[in-house]
């Protein structure tokens, strides 16, 4: 079970680059490298950067209308 959360940002924040869109929504995931590698095969844009720390991995997509969609994996346990 996972939680759902509301995180505003500061109007100049870059987060959401490179869409111009004031907004990103994230998604919990099982397997973020799996993702991301499908993702890819499937002509997706995927950002390079990967993301690993304590909160668990981070990676980043843009969808069609060009939004920055956040993928998250959890730790190990959560």
């Amino acid at each position: 079970m996972g939680s759902t959360i509301w995180s505003p940002f500061a109007a100049d924040s870059g987060y959401f680059a490179p869409s111009t869109a004031p907004f990103m929504i994230n998604y919990r995931v099982h397997d973020l490298h799996a993702l991301l590698a499908a993702l890819r095969a499937e002509g997706v844009t995927v950002m390079d950067k990967v993301e690993e720390s304590e909160f668990g991995k981070f990676g980043w997509a843009i969808d069609p209308e060009g939004n920055k969609l956040e993928l998250w994996q959890p730790p190990a346990g959560q």
